[in-house]
């Protein structure tokens, strides 16, 4: 099971835990291994190449041993998150995103588990956790992306109306209209919007964290447009927020 392949092309679910050990090692001031990764084919920047070396430094490790250390440093974490006071959370600091509080970069860090897990799932045919609120509180954090991904990447014109309807007990549906060039989520649904798309909470998280191809997604009916079909397929290839 530890080295099962993932939805990450070149990572195993071991390679999955041992990602979130060197992120949470990272963050708790650990030094970074001293560690050169030999095979970088499925590298595809900066901070893939970066995560690689935390993962690669552990793949002669057994999928026990990263266990046990991911269990002993989020242990540390947790502790020292609970004792944390409301302003010290409102703390400005140094985010994957750039600047923000400790807040915002622990609903990073909450995001970027539970996108981990379910590729976990995924690969042992585990399903869960997908109705949670965790789940949603990920969900959030991809969906609050869709009107830069509608008017900047898919360049939907001015006037446009998209629905990202999600279906499921932690989804939801998101509204969104463009208007001079940008996109923003609208106080309601349209009547009769430009295109509506469709999906479950896995099959969204899936496009939007760029682990599926979209047109198996579309060929499997995963996903479904109702409008402007030319404009829906657009959006769904240009979903994937993830660096």
């Amino acid at each position: 099971q530890w080295k099962a392949p993932t939805d990450c092309p070149g990572w195993s679910v071991q390679d999955q835990v041992s990602h979130l050990v060197g992120a949470e090692s990272g963050i708790l001031g650990n030094p970074r291994p001293d560690h050169t990764p030999q095979e970088t084919g499925h590298v595809k920047n900066d901070v893939g190449q970066s995560n690689e070396v935390v993962v690669d430094f552990r793949r002669a490790w057994t999928g026990q041993q990263v266990l046990e250390e991911f269990r002993r440093l989020t242990g540390q974490r947790l502790a020292y998150l609970r004792g944390l006071t409301d302003e010290e959370f409102a703390a400005e600091t140094h985010t994957p995103l750039g600047p923000g509080t400790i807040t915002e970069f622990v609903n990073i860090r909450i995001m970027d588990a539970w996108v981990h897990e379910q590729d976990i799932r995924r690969a042992l045919a585990i399903p869960g956790e997908l109705d949670s609120a965790v789940a949603a509180h990920a969900l959030g954090r991809v969906t609050r992306a869709m009107p830069f991904v509608a008017a900047r990447k898919a360049q939907a014109p001015d006037g446009t109306t998209v629905v990202f309807d999600i279906t499921g007990p932690a989804g939801n549906v998101v509204p969104v209209g463009i208007d001079g060039g940008r996109g923003s989520v609208l106080d309601s649904e349209p009547l009769s919007p430009t295109v509506k798309l469709t999906t479950d909470v896995e099959t969204f998280m899936c496009l939007g964290c760029g682990r599926w191809d979209p047109a198996e997604a579309l060929s499997s009916r995963k996903i479904t447009i109702s409008g402007d079909t030319v404009l829906g397929e657009t959006i769904i290839n240009q979903m994937n927020i993830m660096i």
